[in-house]
């Protein structure tokens, strides 16, 4: 029987939290046994069967110093701060490792994760659902093939309460159609085309929509004389993106320091 692997969920109350939390007793070699929230939460002190019918005996804590000492990785599903913060303690502490889910960083923060990184292995990821991986490696192989006389789009649609725009996953595949044309990508992106005039041949246009309860949607579009391909990927429920959560705790479990990705896990 392989090693058990023991995880802290923090972000526990959220919505990818609660979906990562009900499927851990699916894993026979996770161990759930810490959840934190932020300081005040209504359920900090509260057992986790308060927002998880399937496990029991996990009290929510709002500092990560009081349950680090039983984990083997901490999953993170709160916020850019909070990832920052959580990662400051963990590097003290031998053995530990880090799967970071989240967007929205600022270049300081995405600096100071890469600094982090060479004490602790880290696996930071804007998408964690193997499909959204895999399309990564294939817009771009498409993007390389059909080259810039096909313009292409990006449109990516959300639920109202996410607070970035455009997605983290719509900017990697906007970044992936870039390396394939040899430029930057903040060069050559158009985020949400509002001025007049023509569209400029070689940009990629990102569009982002905010409504509703949509779980999330990205449409990659490539048009040239006479035809387009569209590809689309819709996740239909949460459990895409915690199963690959999961999949990366027990992938970089024990892993030497530094950052890695998804497609590290998935071996892409």
């Amino acid at each position: 029987m392989s090693k058990k692997i023991k995880v802290i969920v923090s972000g526990a109350a959220g919505r990818m939290g609660i979906a990562i939390i009900g499927l851990i007793p699916s894993y026979e070699n996770i161990v759930f046994t810490g959840a934190l929230e932020q300081q005040g939460h209504p359920l900090i002190d509260q057992d986790i069967s308060t927002i998880s019918q399937n496990l029991k005996g996990v009290t929510i804590l709002d500092d990560l110093k009081d349950d680090i000492g039983n984990a083997d990785v901490i999953i993170e599903f709160a916020t850019a701060e909070t990832a920052l913060k959580h990662l400051g303690i963990a590097v003290s502490y031998p053995n530990k490792a880090f799967v970071i889910g989240i967007t929205g960083f600022t270049k300081e923060q995405e600096d100071k994760i890469k600094e982090y990184s060479k004490k602790i292995a880290c696996i930071k990821a804007p998408n964690m659902s193997t499909g959204m991986n895999i399309l990564f490696s294939v817009v771009e192989k498409l993007a390389k093939a059909l080259g810039e006389d096909y313009d292409a789009e990006i449109v990516e649609i959300h639920h109202k309460a996410k607070v970035d725009a455009p997605s983290g996953t719509a900017n990697k595949l906007g970044e992936a159609i870039a390396k394939a044309y040899g430029k930057n990508y903040n060069d050559i992106a158009n985020f949400g085309r509002v001025l007049p005039g023509p569209r400029q041949k070689g940009e990629i246009g990102i569009h982002a929509v905010r409504a509703g309860s949509i779980v999330g949607e990205h449409r990659v579009i490539f048009a040239g004389g006479g035809e387009h391909i569209e590809i689309t990927h819709r996740a239909e429920s949460r459990d895409a993106f915690a199963h690959g959560a999961l999949k990366a705790a027990q992938w970089i479990a024990g892993k030497k320091a530094g950052l890695y990705g998804m497609n590290d896990v998935l071996g892409l």
